[in-house]
């Protein structure tokens, strides 16, 4: 007789083994996840999880890596959407990147202080990093011309203490895009004052 199970597919085990890792981080913590906790939680054997990931950092790197996916097909869409002004690409980039933020909750922090010391998060997070900074001076570009590094960095700066607040609930969400929506006008305006 023939397993009425349906096999997954490799892409469609991964993503089962990122919802169910996300799961278990929201119950249990950063700290309880391992490769043998997932795959208990998963119902499958411990091969498969380290065939996957190799290690618990490749787990955690893996978490990363798909939150900055998911991440940047959100605030994609929201940069390309909106207003074609100043007020209308600094209010989406401002509410994306606070909204991807929160949607991911206490987790991606668990996961990066887990992964804190890295050399392969260290490199990730540059990568994204830039990436988006890249992106923000591309659709900021029309308004202010080339914006400086150090204020692009500043701007990314300002988004993740806002975006930590309003996770911690020291701030309200409404607070940390508005104040994010600021500061990337007030760059943008001391730029075109120069």
């Amino acid at each position: 007789m023939s397993d009425p199970r349906k096999r997954l597919t490799r892409e469609q085990r991964l993503e089962q083994l990122l919802d169910v890792a996300r799961q278990l981080i929201a119950e249990e913590g950063t700290d309880a996840l391992s490769l043998g906790r997932l795959a208990e939680a998963a119902g499958i054997t411990k091969p498969t999880v380290y065939d996957h990931f190799g290690t618990r950092e490749g787990l955690l790197t893996a978490l990363y890596q798909d939150f900055e996916v998911r991440q940047n097909l959100l605030i994609d869409a929201a940069m390309a959407g909106g207003e074609a002004t100043l007020a209308g690409k600094a209010r989406a980039i401002a509410d994306s990147y606070v909204e991807c933020v929160l949607a991911e909750g206490r987790e991606i922090p668990g996961v990066l202080a887990a992964l804190e010391g890295s050399p392969e998060l260290a490199r990730l997070k540059r990568e994204c990093q830039l990436e988006f900074l890249g992106k923000c001076r591309a659709v900021l570009a029309p308004f202010a011309g080339e914006l400086s590094t150090a204020g692009l960095w500043g701007m990314l700066g300002a988004a993740d203490a806002l975006s930590a607040a309003a996770v911690a609930g020291e701030i309200d969400h409404g607070q940390a895009r508005g104040e994010l929506f600021e500061v990337i006008v007030g760059l943008v305006q001391r730029h075109k004052s120069r």
